[in-house]
């Protein structure tokens, strides 16, 4: 028997209308992600990349179709009932970085925890294990603005972590650094994937982060158009129907 995906897309449709023009970003989007997977979806700017993560994310809905997680379907759901899932279930590291400046890295890490209402002792003690696990263990008690780039990308990692969701969704996380940061963190992100089965899908461009993941999901003006199941190019017959 074929095991639950740990997340399920179908015919998934979001637009945008801007004035008096509508631009189609998702147009039916079908995709099954299976837990321990490290795939990227890739395209070009405009593709749909971005939405795809934040409609999985339940960070806005789509305008048709369905979004399902662990069996639950989750893309109706109210806002608050969005937000709890959110906290509980679906770690996330956006390409800005969304850390909070007044804080140090400690507490940025431990922000979801707090935000749980886990008490002070537990979720400190969870995210100095998740910067430790990012090699930022000695970096915990300096604020953003005191971290390069690469650091404060990992602090956000951290804080996707600290949580122990189901998956983590990262939105072009290296696109904002340079190269040797950037493959540090993918090495970061690897390691986490390989030695702790953390859940990563992520939109990108960046060939370095292509060239090590599992599975590349191709789309072009909002359809998949290549799912393939490794780094390398998938015949058209894989193609999700």
């Amino acid at each position: 028997m074929t095991a639950e995906p740990l997340y399920r897309v179908r015919d998934l449709r979001k637009s945008y209308r801007v004035g008096e023009v509508t631009t189609s970003a998702l147009s039916g989007v079908d995709l099954d992600v299976a837990a321990g997977e490290f795939t990227a979806v890739a395209g070009p700017s405009g593709s749909g990349k971005s939405t795809l993560l934040h409609l999985m994310g339940v960070l806005d809905h789509g305008d048709a179709g369905e979004v399902w997680l662990r069996g639950e379907r989750i893309d109706r759901l109210p806002r608050g009932a969005a937000a709890r899932l959110r906290l509980a279930r679906i770690g996330f590291v956006f390409q800005a970085y969304n850390l909070i400046p007044v804080l140090s890295a400690l507490e940025n890490a431990a922000f979801v925890l707090e935000l749980r209402g886990e008490d002070r002792a537990a979720r400190e003690a969870k995210a100095r294990d998740a910067l430790a696990r990012l090699d930022m263990a000695a970096y915990a008690d300096r604020r953003p603005n005191q971290l390069s780039g690469g650091q404060r990308q990992r602090v956000a990692i951290a804080r996707a972590i600290a949580a122990d969701p189901a998956i983590v969704l990262a939105d072009e996380p290296t696109a904002n650094l340079d190269s040797r940061a950037g493959a540090d963190l993918i090495d970061l992100m690897r390691r986490l994937n390989e030695e702790e089965d953390v859940t990563f899908v992520f939109s990108t461009h960046d060939p370095r982060l292509l060239d090590r993941v599992d599975r590349i999901v191709r789309l072009e003006d909002g359809r998949v158009v290549d799912d393939g199941t490794d780094a390398t190019d998938a015949p058209a017959s894989q193609a999700t129907p």
